[in-house]
């Protein structure tokens, strides 16, 4: 039978922020109907985001409604389009935009209130309804969960290094990540595969590597367990100088260091804080005095989107998931084992 005439369709849902027991897996979940600009997508892959594991554990800072169906990252095929859709038709492969009303330019307080998987229904389901301006189109090189690590951890590492355009990645340019998540990794992937002739030029906090697939993948320099990796990450750096931009995703536990790190000039981009929001922090003044431009940032726009999707394709960036990947029946366990720290690169949840 058609999807809005299911009687069935699978989905996740967060019923309060107790934990990770708030998660409710119901197969009796009724198919979202569609409005004239409405796109119904059937979901194949989703992915997890440090954010969607904070939700149901009352901890994330950015709205989100009760009762919402988790994740932000999805990718799938378009069964059904409301009668004035454009842009996508049916049989069209497609990924979700994370905040659906960024389409270009700034973030303003609207935009942060169409969060998916915060705000709006996400991509834990088998069938998801979103307005034709929140997809763009897979990626023709990648599958279904590969593309459905791209709408957060791979745009956010895209506007790490391209998001500020007068400091923009360049050829020559040094790179710091931290830790061996999807942002990092895919930012290290997209330095390799972009700026070929600086491919070893990164450096790669406290990698822990579990096989040799993984190790490969590795970068050339590795802080391990280096307490002082800001200074020792300049030295490596010619003339000692320091690195043009760091992904910062540790938080106040590690931002000292990037400071200590980072070039004259040079960007940091504070994209989250794993290592918890409490601790002691540089003050604003460590701006001035090491002369660099800090940055927040929150994933990125559709048109952004898109201009990294071209370059995923032309360079067959194939973004790294994690060897095990759960079910949707199966997504509290997979909530504890990306919690536990088990995942290299991105973890999935194969829907459909």
């Amino acid at each position: 039978s058609a999807p809005t005439t299911a009687r069935r369709a699978r989905h996740v849902n967060i019923r309060s922020t107790s934990g990770f027991d708030a998660l409710k897996f119901n197969e009796n979940a009724p198919v979202p109907k569609l409005g004239d600009k409405d796109v119904l997508v059937r979901f194949h892959g989703a992915s997890l985001n440090y954010r969607d594991l904070i939700i149901p554990k009352g901890q994330y800072p950015f709205p989100q409604q009760d009762g919402v169906v988790p994740a932000s990252d999805g990718s799938g095929t378009v069964e059904e389009v409301g009668g004035q859709v454009t842009r996508f038709k049916k049989g069209d492969e497609v990924v979700t935009l994370f905040n659906q009303g960024h389409l270009g330019g700034s973030l303003n307080p609207t935009i942060n209130e169409t969060g998916v998987g915060g705000v709006i229904d996400g991509t834990l389901q088998q069938y998801g309804k979103f307005d034709e301006q929140g997809l763009v189109k897979k990626p023709k090189n990648l599958d279904f969960l590969e593309a459905s690590t791209l709408s957060c951890a791979g745009l956010t590492a895209w506007n790490g290094l391209y998001g500020l355009e007068s400091r923009a990645l360049k050829q020559g340019d040094w790179v710091l990540t931290q830790g061996t998540g999807g942002v990092s990794i895919f930012a290290i992937q997209v330095v390799r595969k972009i700026r070929r002739c600086n491919r070893h030029r990164y450096d790669l906090l406290r990698s822990q590597s579990r096989n040799p697939q993984e190790a490969r993948r590795r970068p050339r320099h590795q802080l391990q367990e280096d307490t002082n990796w800001g200074e020792t990450a300049r030295k490596l750096t010619p003339d000692q100088l320091g690195v043009h931009h760091i992904l910062e995703v540790g938080g106040p536990t590690t931002m000292a260091q990037s400071l200590k790190a980072i070039k004259i000039d040079g960007v940091i981009s504070i994209i989250g804080f794993l290592g918890g929001v409490k601790g002691e922090q540089p003050t604003f003044l460590d701006c001035l005095t090491n002369i660099c431009t800090v940055r927040g940032l929150l994933v990125g726009s559709r048109l952004m989107f898109e201009d990294m999707n071209r370059a995923v394709e032309a360079n067959n960036i194939k973004p790294v998931v994690d060897e095990k990947v759960f079910s949707l029946e199966e997504v509290r366990e997979a909530y504890e084992y990306m919690w536990a720290q088990k995942h290299f690169g991105k973890l999935c949840i194969r829907i459909d």
